[in-house]
């Protein structure tokens, strides 16, 4: 889902009110279940670590439909605290009534950061990964939630998110780039003059969210930062950066930069990964695409280095900017700051 619309300032309380209300809506909790890499790799993790849960009381953070909650009961978890912020909680407490959960699951109106838990827990679960892993900042709530409410040693799921960042080559912007120079052909009119003003549009500053197709991406992805779950603080999340390099498949121009993330869950056997790679089944979240402003054509084995910055915008610190520094073979070094659109601008609703 992405919205466009013209960029404004809004105070914090605006920007947890627009968040909140993106998610009273049917449409995006239909998205968020129906995706089965996501709901299946919880349940999955959530289950083999029915050990660690039998008996245990559980904070499930950004509950939602309260599905995760269920999921917790299903492995024996003595009481769940689902807390949720926004009105989708009155349907959290019809869906555990449904299922006979009332007497485990305690659905709690309110964020995580105001609401007032009768006991410690043993074991925080939550679905916090926004698109580019930290678009809405969600994961600060997590880890208020883990330093307030977490006993010691206590287990969280996820543990563990990576960065990965690959070159691809976009051939629908090729196309629609290209599409200006056909027109002639067609209608004996001549718009080539287009093509400038096409790529500026185009290739613009947005980070964009879409499915890469495999075939385009022109590396084995690098990791450039990677997050313990159990140790960050809110303020590491404030600057999350590292370095990569990459060396090229083949002969190709570069036009993009595909940035996906993958998050770790500890169990007895070994860890299970939900990954949002172009390489694995598709997810909800897709990949961020950063545009370039030109081109670079790579050959095989040209290397492709550079460092990745993500950090809260100025104007919402729900939203996320990324900054690249990169050079791609001899082309001397280039940098570009990209952000997700303000979907929350007047004219433009979820």
């Amino acid at each position: 889902m992405s919205h466009v619309g013209k960029k404004r300032k809004v105070d914090k309380s605006g920007q947890d009110r627009h968040y909140f209300n993106s998610y009273t809506d049917v449409t995006i909790h239909e998205e968020m279940i129906a995706d089965h890499v996501r709901t299946n790799t919880y349940r999955m993790a959530i289950l083999r670590n029915s050990e660690l849960i039998r008996g245990k009381v559980v904070l499930d953070v950004g509950a939602g439909t309260g599905v995760l909650s269920m999921f917790c009961v299903q492995a024996g978890a003595k009481k769940v605290f689902a807390v949720e912020a926004c009105s989708i909680a009155e349907q959290a407490a019809n869906i555990v009534r449904q299922n006979n959960m009332e007497d485990r699951i305690e659905v709690i109106r309110g964020t995580v950061e105001t609401v007032d838990l009768p006991e410690q827990v043993e074991v925080i679960v939550s679905e916090w990964m926004g698109y580019a892993l930290l678009h809405e900042s969600m994961l600060n709530s997590v880890l208020f939630a883990r330093d307030k409410w977490l006993k010691p040693g206590g287990l969280i799921l996820p543990n563990k998110a990576e960065l990965y960042i690959s070159p691809i080559s976009d051939p629908v912007v090729e196309d629609r780039l290209n599409f200006w120079y056909t027109v002639k052909d067609r209608y004996d009119v001549d718009m080539s003059a287009m093509s400038g003003f096409a790529r500026k549009c185009i290739m613009n500053s947005d980070i964009t969210m879409i499915s890469v197709h495999v075939e385009d991406v022109l590396s084995h992805p690098a990791r450039f930062a990677e997050l313990d779950l159990n140790t960050v603080t809110v303020d590491e999340l404030r600057s999350v950066k590292g370095k990569f390099k990459c060396d090229s498949f083949g002969s190709a121009a570069v036009n993009a930069f595909c940035v996906h993330f993958t998050v770790t869950f500890p169990c007895p056997d070994k860890p299970l990964v939900l990954s949002t790679s172009p390489f694995k089944q598709e997810t909800h979240w897709k990949q961020a695409v950063l545009y370039l402003d030109a081109p670079v054509e790579v050959v095989q084995d040209t290397v492709v280095t550079g460092e990745v910055c993500m950090y809260p915008s100025e104007d919402s610190a729900r939203h996320i900017c990324i900054h690249v520094d990169y050079t791609i073979g001899e082309q001397k070094r280039q940098s570009k700051t990209f952000s997700i659109p303000d979907w929350n601008s007047e004219g433009h609703t979820q």
